[in-house]
């Protein structure tokens, strides 16, 4: 009988991957992330699709933006699936097939293809979705919404802006893939007025460090004028 992985064992695997320290702002967002995709992991009902892929992916983004050094991003990403036994470079190429092949639609457009679906419906977006409609065992979860929340994005950038348009959209994708869609707008509001506090937090770190490098450039040069006083000239 295998034994169920604990969040200490995906924790530990994460940083043996991971060495470096990890910012401190970001800290929290890449464990409750790692938690979050732990507990998913290891529910029976559980399974990896596009649209959790896409929805991990853009959750990641999203919050780690501006973090530095941005070269560890890659590190940080990688070591986060893998802990998890996960591929990075599938969920990267899931992610990013299903958002060019929304790009390619209106919002109107898409919304039509989700209502029709069943009727041999072709490409991988809108497959990814007809194998959650057909799946009654379907394991919802905020990184899921998160993912069709970024469809709807896709296709229309102002649409996910205006309550009314938003909540309609989010209606007929949980109608079409019988998800509670009370549930993903409670969800997604979580997951914007987070999004809007890193946003906030990542602006007053930048004012501290900013701050903090004036102050070392205003002691280096106290300092340079110290070690060397101006010159005067030597009277004969």
């Amino acid at each position: 009988m295998s034994t169920v992985r604990t969040v200490s064992d995906t924790k530990r695997a994460f940083y043996n991957l991971h060495t470096r320290p990890i910012n401190s702002i970001y800290r929290r967002v890449v464990d409750e992330l790692m938690v979050e995709m732990h507990l998913l992991s290891v529910n029976a009902d559980f399974s990896y699709d596009p649209i959790y892929a896409l929805g991990v992916v853009t959750a990641f983004d999203r919050f780690m933006q501006g973090y530095r050094p941005e070269e560890d991003l890659t590190s940080i990403f990688s070591a986060l699936c893998q802990s998890l036994q996960s591929d990075p470079q599938k969920y990267r190429q899931d992610a990013e097939q299903l958002r060019s092949e929304a790009a390619a639609f209106t919002s109107g457009d898409f919304l039509a293809k989700v209502r029709q679906l069943g009727e041999n419906q072709e490409g991988s977006l809108l497959g990814a979705l007809q194998a959650v409609a057909n799946n009654s065992k379907y394991k919802y979860s905020r990184l899921s919404a998160i993912g069709l929340y970024t469809l709807l994005e896709t296709t229309d950038p102002d649409l996910v802006k205006d309550e009314k348009r938003r909540n309609e959209a989010l209606q007929t994708l949980g109608e079409a893939l019988k998800l509670s869609p009370d549930k993903a707008q409670k969800d997604l509001e979580l997951y914007r007025g987070n999004l809007e506090k890193i946003t906030q937090a990542r602006i007053v770190l930048d004012d501290i460090l900013k701050a903090d490098r004036k102050k070392k450039e205003e002691r280096a040069k106290a300092k340079e004028a110290i070690v060397t006083p101006p010159s005067s000239s030597e009277s004969t």
